[in-house]
């Protein structure tokens, strides 16, 4: 079905093309005609973060931002979904247009700025989701009008809000399209803002009887030497998890594209060898008992099994949806599977 529809997506504005997609997702979901659309892979649960996720293939934030579609998103096939980013206060994003499709080299250009409802919106949505199929994370950050100096506010009011119904919760300090947000990773700054939100972490777990995981999202045009450091601070806060990694302003694989010269966040097929060499990095300098999420130019199977053998326990996908359709999902997972249940790693070529 997705074949038949890709067309029609492709010859819309990529914004345009978002919001049908995720229209039509709803629809086949609430008509029942899912099966036409994909079929869900095997199970294969897998553990992290003290969860367990049906499979280890999750949609990345910036779909879905309002949470309200998070039923017929799991519905594909995703073992866990991924909402938001969600800031406190509603806000528009950045002028349009504002997200481009570089078709040849398989990606996307994106400079949405955090476009969203609002986080009491997105508390009534996800609070209506049955959520039967998988697991729900949620995914936040400041308003831009919001000064770093500030930014804890920001991130505690949405700590707050969402977690009595988020399975895990996502600091995001890494999107390129909000202004000033990246300077969150520097090390003493990355200190303050995960420490306090560390504590408050522990202290709404006291409250609820109920311990949600906080993981942070990073960047991959990090330096080695900012990769070390986010390192150390993060494990030595004790953070649960780790994503790897958010878009990229570098436009050195497309730069002969005639849009390269749009400002935002790079994903897709491009992004893929960058990424997974900052998920490597963080691997080999973070202790084994904090688990990774591989993210970043995911268009196929042996995209995923990839990032699992640079040191992924999970993995996400976003622009890989838009250009190869739900069926990506279960090729993630049976790649993953055969990966896993391999006798050797030796045998497995690329890895």
């Amino acid at each position: 079905m997705y074949g038949l529809a890709r067309p029609f997506l492709f010859g819309l504005d990529a914004e345009r093309a978002h919001g049908a997609g995720l229209a039509a997702i709803e629809a086949t979901y609430r008509t029942g005609l899912n099966p036409l659309l994909v079929k869900r892979p095997r199970p294969f649960p897998t553990q992290a973060f003290g969860l367990t996720f049906p499979n280890p293939v999750g949609l990345a934030a910036g779909l879905d931002k309002n949470g309200a579609h998070v039923d017929a998103l799991l519905a594909l096939g995703f073992g866990f979904v991924e909402v938001g980013t969600v800031t406190p206060r509603a806000q528009e994003g950045n002028p349009k247009p504002r997200m481009f499709r570089l078709r040849q080299p398989r990606a996307v250009i994106n400079r949405l700025g955090f476009n969203n409802e609002g986080v009491d919106a997105l508390v009534r949505n996800v609070g209506r989701a049955r959520r039967r199929d998988g697991l729900v994370g949620i995914n936040i950050g400041k308003n831009r009008d919001t000064p770093n100096d500030d930014a804890a506010d920001d991130y505690l009011h949405c700590l707050e809000r969402v977690y009595a119904l988020a399975d895990y919760v996502t600091i995001n300090i890494s999107s390129p399209n909000t202004a000033g947000l990246r300077e969150l990773q520097e090390e003493q700054a990355l200190r303050r803002l995960v420490g306090t939100l560390r504590e408050a972490q522990e202290r709404l777990g006291a409250q609820h009887a109920r311990r949600v995981p906080m993981l942070v999202k990073v960047s991959p045009d990090l330096s080695d030497d900012d990769i070390d450091a986010a390192a150390r601070v993060l494990a030595d806060l004790g953070v649960d998890g780790v994503i790897a990694t958010n878009t990229t302003v570098s436009r050195v694989p497309v730069q002969e594209h005639r849009l390269a010269r749009e400002p935002g966040g790079l994903s897709g097929a491009p992004l893929m060898d960058k990424s997974t060499a900052v998920l490597r990095m963080l691997r080999t300098r973070l202790p084994d008992h904090i688990p990774l999420v591989g993210v970043g130019g995911i268009l196929s199977g042996a995209d995923a099994a990839k990032k699992t053998a640079a040191g992924a326990t999970l993995v996400q996908t976003y622009t890989g949806l838009i250009y190869r359709g739900p069926a990506l999902v279960g090729e993630c997972v049976e790649a993953i599977r055969r990966r896993k249940e391999a006798p050797s790693r030796g045998n497995l070529p690329n890895t």
